[in-house]
């Protein structure tokens, strides 16, 4: 058996895809303006794209754990709740956003906290799933 097959090959792709996204992830948090910079001079660019990378970067690899995990379902043909995961993270993301700001009044970074749920309750529950038993 190959290393990429069994629990522990969909273990080590999940494990290092969230890891690199991840790690990813931090270091634009760490460092947004080294990023953003690359884009963009505009001092409002420059706060929004630090905002959004300080608090949605540290998630990212909740994002890589769920996208990989949602390719492997495709290979083994089980692709329900990689699928009802990627609505949950749509409907978290713009109805929560949508809430955060037009309901209690926050800003962007509101909009930003309802994104890193999102993609933090994606890459749970397809790993929960996973792991208790969807692919049998």
């Amino acid at each position: 058996m190959g290393a990429a097959r069994g629990p522990f090959g969909r273990r080590l792709g999940a494990g290092l895809a969230a890891a690199i996204t991840g790690s990813m992830g931090l270091l634009g948090a760490l460092f947004p303006y080294t990023w953003i910079g690359l884009f963009s001079t505009e001092p409002q660019v420059l706060a929004a794209g630090a905002a959004y990378l300080r608090i949605v970067g540290p998630t990212y690899g909740f994002f890589g754990l769920g996208l990989a995990l949602y390719f492997a379902s495709q290979g083994a043909g089980r692709l329900l709740w990689p699928l009802l995961a990627g609505f949950t993270r749509l409907l978290i993301a713009t109805a929560g956003g949508w809430i955060a700001i037009h309901w209690f009044g926050g800003g962007l970074p509101s909009l930003f906290a309802a994104i890193s749920v999102a993609l933090g309750v994606y890459g749970t529950t397809v790993a929960v799933a996973i792991r208790a038993g969807a692919w049998r």
